[in-house]
């Protein structure tokens, strides 16, 4: 089973977001998940507005995984917040960190 991490990463650092979810995808992966790496590193075009960008493709990753598991503080971050939504409107299984 195929699981996405909801994270926020607004003003991080690539290596810092990758460190942060060490531990979760650890215990996912002990669980028998199957982890998609959705840290997108390819630019934003320069016509468009980057952070919709960005949330698009996480969204299309949403539509081929069976769950997504949210970070703590997802809860303040937009885009994290869109793509709860997202999972409650489609009934797409979710997780949180806490639980873990």
């Amino acid at each position: 089973m195929k699981v996405m991490i909801s994270q926020p990463m607004n003003g991080k650092r690539e290596a810092q977001i990758r460190l942060e979810r060490q531990k979760v995808i650890k215990n996912l992966e002990d669980l028998g998940w199957q982890v998609v790496d959705t840290i997108f590193t390819e630019e934003a075009p320069k016509s468009c507005d980057t952070a919709i960008y960005y949330l698009s493709k996480s969204v299309e990753a949403i539509s081929k995984v069976d769950a997504v598991m949210f970070m703590n503080g997802w809860g303040k971050a937009r885009g994290c917040r869109i793509e709860h939504d997202i999972c409650l409107q489609y009934e797409i299984p979710t997780m949180y960190e806490y639980k873990l």
